[in-house]
């Protein structure tokens, strides 16, 4: 028989991969990093923003999974990095001068793997995929501010958790693996603001807040940061950026999952218009 603190060691190892599974999650970024497009109301051309960017992230929460008890996570950018496989981040805007549209998608894949019990026999090895979604749609106030633009909007973030856990003891012939997925859809509602310094250099603000018991009970996010157009076609942005979560699903046999983190750390971004 397995000791209880080897299945109480694959309770931790599975609730920190769940979170830091997160950490390129998202937001758009809060959704994104963007330059956005001074709204002129005369104007009815459409302009686009294509943006790569990534998200070095630490977290800070609690997680629970099934019937295990819930555990505290705290995970730098380091412990994070060395557990991601690979991530693709990206998002598009296209405005009119009047109205905005945002898409963000996130897809990262992390895996880990140790040996544990009281001798260090027994394998376990953990992997954790996720998918973070946004949309959203914005409309520029008349503010009448010069270089100053402020956009309302709504939108949806679908978060999707998918970890797959396998423990191998040491002295059965046996694997013992378990899964555990989650999903929901948060309805959110934010302001997009950027400051256009000169021709060359501006600054993007980004914050929504959602959930309100619809998806998850509460989420929110924030950025801000510094932008260079280095042509009219490409610019590149650093900046810093959070995402908050509170989710909690019941199956109604005794088992749930707890999931209340943030996720913050610096953004960088490369962003081709046209």
């Amino acid at each position: 028989m397995m000791r209880a603190s080897t299945f109480h060691g694959a309770a931790t190892l599975i609730a920190t991969l769940l979170a830091t599974g997160a950490v390129h999650a998202a937001d758009m970024p809060p959704p994104v990093p963007v330059k956005a497009v001074a709204p002129v109301e005369t104007s009815s051309d459409w302009r686009y923003q294509a943006t790569f960017y990534g998200w070095l992230t630490a977290i800070d929460g609690d997680v629970g999974v099934r019937d295990l008890p819930t555990s505290p996570v705290n995970a730098s950018i380091g412990d994070v990095l060395g557990n991601l496989d690979g991530a693709l981040m990206g998002s598009f805007l296209a405005t009119n001068g009047k109205w905005l549209f945002l898409a963000d998608l996130v897809l990262a894949k992390l895996s880990h793997g140790e040996n544990v019990g009281v001798f260090g026999n027994s394998r376990l090895d953990a992997e954790l995929d996720q998918t973070i979604a946004t949309g959203a749609v914005g409309y520029w106030l008349p503010l009448g501010i010069q270089n100053v633009d402020i956009a309302a909007t709504v939108g949806l973030r679908y978060v999707d958790l998918s970890a797959d856990l396998s423990l191998t003891p040491a002295l059965l012939p046996v694997t013992v693996s378990r899964s555990q997925s989650e999903s929901w859809v948060d309805p959110t509602i934010g302001l997009v603001a950027t400051w256009t310094i000169n021709e060359k250099w501006f600054v993007n603000a980004i914050a929504d807040i959602g959930g309100f018991g619809v998806g998850s009970k509460l989420s929110s996010t924030g950025y801000l940061g510094v932008g260079y157009m280095w042509t009219p076609s490409v610019s590149t942005a650093i900046g810093y950026r959070y995402l908050y979560e509170d989710y909690e699903s019941s199956n109604g046999n005794g088992g749930s999952f707890r999931y209340n983190t943030t996720m913050h750390g610096p953004t960088v971004s490369l962003a081709w218009h046209f």
